[in-house]
């Protein structure tokens, strides 16, 4: 099972970094000097070498392959770099000089042009490493595997007063631990563990989690506030976060879509935040806060009796009753899990992974799903994906809406058509190729479309 995938520039090139887990453990796929690449239009090849004729390490190439729009012949702009991708992208289409395909990243061009969708095979021989193997330049192809995956639920518990943390649960793998900072005392409950101040009990809590080498780690708001507020801490106290595989730490990235999203990408180790995956997975709930969410699926909630008022409890429990603060934070981890293993979330992030190609944290993505599954067979049909033009898209019509009568009623019947959109591709065969089709058998679409049924 892929777990994370990035790609790393340095003076030797452009290298993709693939981690999977597998029966044997995990495993770390390096793919040395790989090059990014886009495609344009072979009528614009003069005007491209011009603009980037300052630019090194890039090539241009021929290919048997077209523009699906226009039918014009296309070449492939290879680089060494991902980085250098970006610039020349930008420099061209301030030239108004298209560029095709050039959003996708190198690492799921990789995989999708050799149809791995969730889970890869690797040939190729291996060095085994310190709790991993690592396998530098082999072949990856297609796999189906059924894998338990090693879960882990993490929770923090910090002071609103000091701005530091007070403690760190773990739980699953059967091997709870809670990592508290206080002076250490005789106590009935094995599973905590006393740390004399903030910074011994970040570095204990990395040797344990280290230990435990889990593949996923699950949690409530876990990117946005237990892992930012972890890589804070860890910045403020100058310790290396070192939270992924072979030491590796956190590479954090900001998306500006409407409202900002932070992401966290842990090498080797998925991260799921049960709010994201809840959403994703379609449950709709009054708040999504995990005592609510708890409540309503498992019957039980937080042990803390005023949940608003919580920080100010958290912090006398602290002074006063550390072994009942012990409990809380953990219960919260279990609550976690307990969460997960009812709605089947994990299976369900296994399972779209598999079907679509996209990485098991990715939240959304329904257009990179499609192009993980459509451009590779576009690409052997002989054309690349051309690009959409915002002001050229028409909006269809939807679903007819009823006007609403307001009132309460003993009797409400709701009818929905699951899975509308994916049957009027089906039915309809809506295909981007199809359009281009010289077929006398056609099905006609909306606005003078129509679509081919044999070429799709």
């Amino acid at each position: 099972m892929i777990l994370t995938r990035q790609w790393r520039d340095d003076a030797e090139g452009q290298s993709l970094i693939f981690w999977l887990a597998t029966e044997k453990g995990p495993a770390r796929v390096q793919i040395s000097q790989t090059e990014s690449v886009f495609f344009i239009a072979e009528n614009d090849r003069h005007r491209v070498v011009k603009c980037l004729d300052g630019l090194v390490n890039w090539r241009y190439s021929e290919v048997d392959l077209k523009c699906l729009r226009s039918g014009e012949p296309c070449l492939a702009c290879y680089f060494s770099c991902q980085r250098d991708l970006g610039f020349a992208r930008r420099l061209l289409e301030r030239r108004d000089i298209s560029v095709f395909e050039a959003d996708l990243r190198p690492t799921d061009r990789y995989l999708m042009e050799r149809f791995i969708r969730g889970v890869a095979e690797v040939v190729g021989p291996a060095e085994e490493k310190s709790g991993y193997v690592e396998f530098i330049n082999p072949r990856m192809r297609p796999a189906k595997q059924d894998l338990a995956l090693k879960i882990v639920s993490l929770d923090i518990e910090t002071s609103v007063t000091t701005k530091t943390l007070l403690s760190i649960a773990v739980h699953g793998l059967g091997r709870d631990r809670v990592f508290m900072v206080g002076e250490e005392r005789k106590s009935e409950f094995d599973f905590l563990e006393w740390a004399p101040n903030e910074e011994s009990l970040i570095i204990r809590f990395l040797e344990w989690f280290t230990f435990l080498d889990p593949d996923v780690v699950v949690g409530w708001a876990v990117v946005g506030f237990d892992l930012k507020y972890l890589q804070e801490r860890c910045d403020a106290l100058n310790i290396s976060f070192t939270l992924g595989r072979n030491n590796s730490q956190i590479s954090w990235r900001v998306v500006e879509k409407g409202a900002q999203r932070l992401f966290a990408v842990v090498p080797g180790r998925v991260v799921l935040d049960g709010i994201e995956m809840l959403k994703t997975a379609t449950y709709s709930f009054r708040n999504f806060s995990l005592e609510n969410v708890s409540r309503e699926l498992l019957g039980r909630g937080k042990l803390i009796h005023d949940v608003d008022a919580r920080a100010i409890e958290i912090e006398e429990l602290h002074r006063n009753d550390p072994y009942a603060l012990a409990r809380y934070n953990l219960e919260d981890c279990k609550l976690v899990m307990e969460i997960f293993e009812k709605t089947k979330l994990i299976d369900f992030a296994v399972k779209r992974s598999c079907l679509t190609g996209l990485e098991l944290d990715r939240q959304g993505g329904s257009v990179a799903a499609f192009d993980f599954l459509y451009l590779p067979q576009l690409h052997r049909k002989g054309f690349v994906a051309p690009i959409v033009d915002p002001q050229s898209v028409v909006n269809s019509p939807g679903g007819y809406v009823l006007e609403s009568t307001a009132g309460i009623f003993d009797d409400v019947v709701v009818f929905d058509f699951k899975s509308l959109y994916p049957s009027i591709i089906r039915t309809f065969h809506v295909d981007p190729l199809a359009m281009m089709a010289d077929d006398e058998f056609r099905i006609p679409g909306f606005l003078g479309a129509s679509f081919s049924k044999r070429k799709h």
